[in-house]
C-alpha cells in the first residue's frame, strides 16, 4: 500500500505565520460589525485601499505600537488587511483575462 500523498505543486499554507491570519480576522470582524456586511469591502475602489494602507503604514512607522483611533486595533493589522484586499482584487481583476 502506498501511503504517499500527492501534494506536489500545492501551496504549503502552513508556511504562512498564523498570527497574520488572526490579525486580519480581527480587522475583518471589526469591519463587518461597523458596516453590517462581511462583503462590503468588495464595493470599495482599489485606490482607497492603497491610500488606507499607506496611512496605516506611515502610522506604524511613526509608532510601531500605535493603534487606530477609531477601531483601537493596531495599525499593522489594518495594513495587513488592506494589503490582503488589494491582493484579492488583483487576482479577481486578472481572472478576467485567464478565462
Amino acid at each position: 500500500m502506498n501511503t504517499a500523498k500527492a501534494d506536489e505543486g500545492k501551496l504549503r499554507l502552513t508556511l504562512v505565520p498564523r498570527q497574520i491570519i488572526r490579525d486580519i480576522a480581527a480587522i475583518r470582524e471589526y469591519g463587518t460589525k461597523k458596516y453590517g456586511d462581511s462583503e462590503n469591502w468588495r464595493k470599495v475602489e482599489k485606490e482607497r485601499y492603497r491610500d488606507a494602507a499607506f496611512r496605516h503604514f506611515l502610522a506604524y512607522l511613526d509608532d510601531p505600537e500605535g493603534k487606530d483611533e477609531e477601531s483601537g486595533l493596531p495599525h499593522l493589522w489594518h495594513l495587513a488587511c488592506n494589503i490582503a484586499f488589494l491582493c484579492e482584487m488583483e487576482v479577481k481583476k486578472n481572472e478576467k483575462y485567464i478565462r
